[in-house]
């Protein structure tokens, strides 16, 4: 008999860690070659991580909601000596498509031996744990015990992530140094940062709510959690403003209604007014690039690729912001089996991590839920998301060649919310007019 390592294998090109939230199976149990041993969440996607080997669980290296990072053990199976030795150029190549998630971490730790004497010496004073991944980030980065402890933790217990540290890192816009002046500074004049942590880790302090009588208390899922953390961040960090539109979508309801059975008839999916409406951003977004960008301290990063991202709402009430790739590249009939593709995967908790990273600008259509407009806040660290509307039969003025006249017309709203940092009124109110133009200018003789 041999003991072998199950590796916690890459689940996507941006995802470096995982948290258990299920054993599927105890120790002593047998386990079948790709059977589903355990149960992982990354960011806001759950996966099942299938076993490599065929054999008996012997250890299980982590518990429930212990956070494992990629190419790192996470069970030993007993297997046959001869079954290892089949597998043995299997947990080879396995280890190396996982070595790309250790880099970071080792690259660090070298550079770290190198650079001796500008470390920082993470050791907790208090019962809180730190992971060595964000032991040594902090160490990179200059922060010390004292503002570490600080930082707000998403992870079991308060525990401090990697997207915590990456969050933080984000809007540490005044870095710490160690010289005895600067600390001084830090000291006397809290920065920033620290009183914008503080006042999110208040949200979490316990209030006095008044008795009303008969009460039902909840505690948050793990996915509320994380958007009330990233909302309430988004909104500490961005200065956000909305410029609306109402746009005519006569042209677009009439042309759908036109094609959609023959649609659905030829590719087996309908088709939405959300595709039509991501094309139309996509359009925009060539013609006001700096609208898809993102904000890293004085920083701005432009992005030749547009990536939107679709806010889906889940059965449980969530949502989630799954992103089509390169909107820029691809027609109506494309976006159209990407939204359908993504929404359904979304509704059957079967996206991948990577189907919700890379987004560079977001849509929401609050007119879903019936909502004439709404005010989104902007997915960090994107810097605008818009929201679209009921369409809605109402009054509207025509302007004909005979004359104004008043007709009954498909209307709806679009509402942008920028980032006021980086995007002035001038070029947001741009947007969102030029998103409403290409909606009103739709080509209703063309075919899909």
């Amino acid at each position: 008999m041999a003991k072998v390592e199950l590796i916690m294998p890459k689940m996507g090109e941006s995802v470096s860690e995982a948290t258990i939230i299920t054993w599927n199976k105890n120790i002593g149990d047998q386990v079948e070659l790709d059977e589903t041993i355990i149960e992982i969440a990354t960011d806001k996607v759950d996966s099942e991580v299938p076993s490599t080997h065929e054999g008996k669980l012997v250890e299980m290296l982590f518990q429930v909601d212990d956070v494992v990072q990629v190419g790192e053990p996470f069970a030993i199976i007993e297997v046959e000596a001869e079954a290892s030795e089949k597998k043995e150029e299997e947990i080879e190549e396995l280890t190396n498509t996982n070595s790309n998630a250790k880099e970071y971490v080792q690259v660090e730790e070298t550079s770290s031996s190198n650079k001796e004497q500008s470390k920082v010496i993470i050791k907790s004073s208090v019962d809180r744990f730190y992971s060595p991944l964000v032991k040594s980030m902090a160490s990179k980065e200059g922060i010390d015990q004292n503002e570490l402890e600080n930082i707000s933790g998403t992870g079991k217990d308060g525990r401090v992530t990697k997207s915590d540290m990456i969050n933080y890192l984000n809007n540490r816009k005044l870095p710490q140094t160690k010289t005895e002046e600067n600390t001084a500074t830090s000291v006397s004049q809290p920065t920033e940062e620290k009183t914008q942590s503080e006042s999110i880790k208040q949200q979490n302090h316990k209030v006095n709510i008044p008795n009303t009588g008969e009460i039902e208390i909840v505690e948050m899922d793990r996915m509320r959690k994380l958007i009330s953390d990233h909302m309430t961040m988004s909104k500490s960090t961005s200065a956000h403003i909305t410029s609306m539109v109402e746009v005519d979508m006569t042209n677009i309801v009439n042309w759908r209604n036109s094609v959609k059975e023959e649609f659905k008839s030829r590719e087996g999916q309908n088709i939405t007014f959300t595709p039509i409406i991501i094309e139309a951003m996509a359009k925009a977004v060539k013609d006001f690039p700096m609208i898809n960008v993102s904000v890293d301290g004085t920083k701005i990063h432009i992005h030749k690729n547009v990536n939107i991202g679709m806010a889906a709402a889940l059965p449980d009430g969530n949502l989630i912001v799954p992103v089509i790739k390169e909107c820029q590249n691809k027609n109506l009939i494309g976006i159209t089996k990407s939204v359908n593709d993504l929404a359904q995967r979304a509704r059957a908790s079967k996206l991948d991590p990577d189907d919700i990273q890379g987004g560079t600008i977001t849509m929401t259509n609050v007119g879903t839920f019936g909502n004439v407009m709404g005010t989104p806040i902007i997915n960090q660290p994107q810097v605008a998301i818009m929201a679209a509307g009921a369409i809605r039969k109402k009054p509207a003025v025509l302007e004909t060649e005979y004359g104004d006249v008043i007709a009954i017309r498909h209307m709806m709203f679009l509402s942008l919310s920028y980032d006021h940092r980086v995007v002035d009124g001038a070029l947001g109110g741009q947007f969102v007019r030029k998103v409403g133009d290409y909606l009103e200018s739709f080509d209703i003789n063309q075919t899909v």
